[in-house]
């Protein structure tokens, strides 16, 4: 206001002076209004020790490498982000691999990632380490890696959780299946964490049971008995569960331990329904599916005749795969994405 009036008085005393055109300017001056101060720049904040940036969910159709440092221990692994918009909330399969494989190896047999781009799902597959194990077995059998936030189950369940977080995946969509020393070890990370995996899916495995040790582990691979408990379990988590019925490593009563434990938890009277079928490729099977008297599928039992240790309708170009046999990776999506965790 003061600038204002000073401009003005200038004016007026030009105009008595007969300045005219210098009077015309000191008008202009004050008809034209002030420049607006320049914007100070905010001095960034400084970053934080240790701070780091949000991590990004990978690409559409990248299956990438990464490495997890957890409480419990590093782990390897290998994740397939399906093709499609990067604001859905997918489901995510958890993928256990079988001994001598790796994870590569495994997603090729099992057509997981080309399943995921059909379906809409997100694929996890932990690695074991040679240093872990030399044949990179999953040790499901040693005391320290079956139970809740310990060893091996609770390195599996914190990659869980990491990639849950990294995708922001559906975390009422989350399940877990694997092979061999990999479909053991399934069943027992979903036993010990059934608030984070919704249904399991063990292929050519042990069921969960008493084994402490190398020597107990092996004999119930052999299918020798001892191995199953004796004392009543907590609910169990749906499960789907394939075994060929030429299985020279794991005995193929091994299925049947799946049932022993659902009798064992208590859940009520089941009815069964069987289901025999061929596969495209020829090979005869048997699907057992249990209901509790709801109507609700607790377990599917599928027998794969004339099948050894082999991931059932596998990919040839992988190991441990049977091509003829029924598809097992399409029947466990069927039964996982069928299921939610309802809050």
């Amino acid at each position: 206001m003061t600038d204002l009036l000073k401009t003005w008085r200038k004016a007026t005393r030009l105009v008595k002076k007969r300045r005219p055109l210098s009077a015309a300017l000191a008008f202009q001056d004050l008809l034209t209004p002030p420049s607006p101060k320049p914007a100070r720049k905010r001095a960034k904040a400084p970053r934080a020790p240790g701070a780091r940036d949000k991590p990004t969910r990978p690409a559409p159709g990248s299956f990438i490498s990464g490495r997890h440092d957890g409480r419990h221990g590093a782990l390897a692994y290998r994740l397939y982000t399906p093709m499609g918009s990067t604001r859905r909330r997918l489901p995510l399969v958890v993928m256990l691999h079988g001994c001598t494989q790796t994870a590569e190896d495994f997603a090729t047999g099992t057509r997981m990632n080309r399943l995921a781009d059909e379906l809409g799902f997100l694929v996890l597959y932990p690695e074991q380490s040679q240093k872990a194990n030399f044949a990179r077995c999953w040790n499901w059998h040693a005391p320290e890696n079956q139970g809740r936030g310990s060893g091996e189950a609770g390195m599996i369940a914190a990659l869980t959780r990491h990639v849950i977080t990294l995708c922001n995946a559906n975390r009422t969509r989350v399940y877990i299946a694997g092979i061999s020393a990999g479909g053991a070890m399934a069943a027992i990370v979903g036993a010990a964490y059934p608030d984070l995996f919704v249904a399991v899916g063990v292929h050519s495995g042990v069921p969960r049971g008493d084994i402490r040790s190398l020597r107990a582990a092996l004999a119930a691979m052999q299918g020798k008995a001892g191995a199953v408990p004796t004392a009543r379990l907590p609910r169990q988590l749906p499960t789907i569960v394939f075994h060929g019925d030429q299985d020279k490593v794991v005995h193929p009563s091994n299925a049947g331990g799946f049932l022993h434990n659902l009798e064992r938890a208590g859940m009520g009277p089941l009815t069964l329904r069987s289901l025999p079928g061929k596969s495209d490729g020829g090979r005869d099977f048997s699907r057992r599916v249990y209901q509790d008297r709801l109507g609700t599928v607790l377990l599917e039992d599928w027998t794969i005749h004339g099948s050894g240790h082999s991931w059932s309708g596998g990919n040839p170009m992988a190991s441990h795969t049977d091509p003829a046999g029924p598809d097992a990776s399409r029947e466990m999506l069927r039964f996982f994405l069928a299921r939610r965790r309802h809050s």
